[in-house]
Formats: C-alpha cells, structure tokens, sequence
C-alpha cells in the first residue's frame, strides 16, 4: 500500500534529521568525503524507491510491499544468526538471557507506564486536542491554506506520548472521515513518521534513573517535526 511506502520514506527522513540534529551539537565536522557518501546514497535509495513505487500499479505496489518486508524480516533473523556464529556465540542462550532482563525491566517501567497513561488520558478526555485542532484549522483556512491535513493531526500530536494513543486518534480520524479519505490515509502515515518521544522519556529514561536527558528531548522533537512536515508533504504528492 502507498501508506507503507509513504512511512518508509519518512522513516529514511526522519532517521537523517534525527543525527543531523546530534552532528551540529556535538560539533561534529559532516562536511567528510564518507559521510557526503553516505548521505548521497541514502538520498539515491529514497528517490530510486519513490520513482520504482510510482511505476507500479495498486496490486503491484501490495505485492512489493509485503515481499520487502517479509525480506527485511527474514534478513535481521539471518543476520543475527550469523553475527552469532561470527562471535561465536550461543544464540538461544543469549536470547534466553535477554527475556529474563526483558521480565525485569517489565517491572521495573510499570510505575512510569501508569504515570504516563494517566497523563494521556487526562489529556485526551480535557477535549485539548479538539480546541487545538479547530484553532489551526481556522489559523490555515484564513491563511487561504487547503485544510484538510488538519483533521489528521490529532494522531500526529498524540504520538509522541503514547503510540497507542496515537493508533486509536488513527481509528477514530478513519471512522468520522473514512479509510481511504485523505485525512484517513495521512493518519496511517503519521503513524509511522515519528516516535513516542515523551513515552521514550518518562518510561525508559526514568526506569534507569537518567535525570539528565541532554539532547535527547530536543533532537527527537526536532525529528518528530520533520517526519509530520515530511508525512504532510508526501501524502500531498501520492494522495493530494
């Protein structure tokens, strides 16, 4: 589906401003002959995919979706396999080892987990989100600005807390105005642009005791930003 296509896409953005934002901070020099290379090839990668996807029909575009994600799939299994034989390694045991850290961390989260989605909920039911969404759709439309992306934000504000959260926005954004309406699409594409930043924060930060979070919080914003901008501007292209 284009949906798919679309947050691939954006991921790709999202991951480039994402260390972009850690490059300028850190004053790290990314004028560098690999790290030109390595921009120039992934900026090649997106467009040869957006070019290749356009070429295709709607079936065609459902059959190359599912084959690439079952290949990426079966692609990190093997390379685990082998990067396991490489280090000689006892992969079921590892991974043995891993769900037991898993269980405790699982603990550990709970008392950030139920902070969190009381926060969000609160936030949903105050009706927040809907005086924030009618505001910009009046800000846009007097800006003579085509308004219909403005329906979809509500999953794209709601990500960054909660992914959940932002998946029931998708549902109820595809039941008032349809599946395959624009704002119904672009809500499926918000759901994969950006990450659960607050989420990320509250549950996996404060589990370990991090207090001070530097850079995190602004850069995953910043990319947060780029992928709703970027989610915008793509559905405007294969869906507009």
């Amino acid at each position: 589906m284009w949906q798919k296509v679309c947050r691939c896409v954006i991921t790709l953005f999202h991951c480039f401003d994402h260390h972009l934002f850690y490059f300028i901070v850190q004053k790290i020099k990314i004028f560098q002959p690999v790290i030109i290379a390595w921009i120039a090839g992934i900026s090649a990668i997106i467009a040869l995919l957006v070019w290749f996807v356009s070429t295709l029909s709607t079936v065609g575009i459902n059959i190359f979706s599912e084959q690439l994600s079952t290949g990426i799939i079966l692609l990190i299994f093997f390379l685990i396999v082998l990067g396991g034989v490489y280090k000689k390694i006892n992969v079921f045991d590892a991974f043995i080892e891993g769900a037991k850290g898993g269980f405790e961390i699982a603990i550990k989260i709970i008392p950030y987990l139920v902070a969190m989605l009381v926060a969000i909920s609160v936030l949903r039911s105050s009706g927040a989100f809907d005086l924030l969404i009618t505001g910009m759709k009046s800000l846009f439309g007097f800006l003579g600005m085509d308004t219909q992306f403005v329906s979809a934000l509500p999953t794209a504000l709601m990500k960054p807390l909660s992914g959940s959260g932002a998946r029931a926005m998708m549902i109820d954004t595809m039941n008032t105005y349809g599946a395959d309406s624009f704002a119904g699409r672009l809500s499926a594409v918000f759901q994969g642009s950006s990450d659960t930043t607050f989420y990320v924060i509250a549950v996996y930060f404060g589990s370990v005791g991090i207090k001070n979070t530097r850079y995190a919080i602004p850069s995953m914003l910043l990319a947060d930003l780029v992928g709703i901008i970027t989610a915008i501007f793509v559905a405007y292209l294969f869906f507009g």
